[in-house]
């Protein structure tokens, strides 16, 4: 059990993601969300519910080797979860675009790490 997060940590938690996406292996990244994590992504329409259908999304979504920044943080903290929501932006290695997007992030702690068990 946690002995609890603070704001700056709950922060701290993208980068963990954004740097499992930096090594383009999808399984690394899929490795980042809880056992019942539901990814819904803002370039699928397709929800992904489980760790298979997570790490077939991100197989297709490194190709454009993205690393993303946040540009807005607001963060809620519970008991064992916590949240953090606002704007991120993408840099597409492969193509220079650059993509600004709404998102969503609620982690749980689980197994002994937090773990994304929600991202819109």
């Amino acid at each position: 059990m946690p002995e609890g997060i603070t704001e700056d940590e709950v922060r701290g938690l993208f980068s963990l993601w954004n740097n499992a996406l930096a090594t383009l292996d999808p399984k690394k990244v899929a490795d980042r969300y809880s056992k019942t994590g539901v990814l819904l992504p803002t370039v699928s329409d397709t929800p992904r519910t489980d760790y298979a259908s997570i790490e077939d999304y991100f197989t297709n979504f490194l190709k454009l080797k993205p690393q993303g920044e946040i540009l807005e943080s607001h963060v809620t903290i519970g008991k064992n979860w916590c949240e953090d929501v606002g704007i991120y932006e993408f840099s597409m290695g492969a193509t220079g675009k650059k993509v600004k997007g709404r998102y969503t992030f609620v982690y749980v702690y689980e197994d002994g790490e937090w773990k994304i068990n929600h991202h819109h």
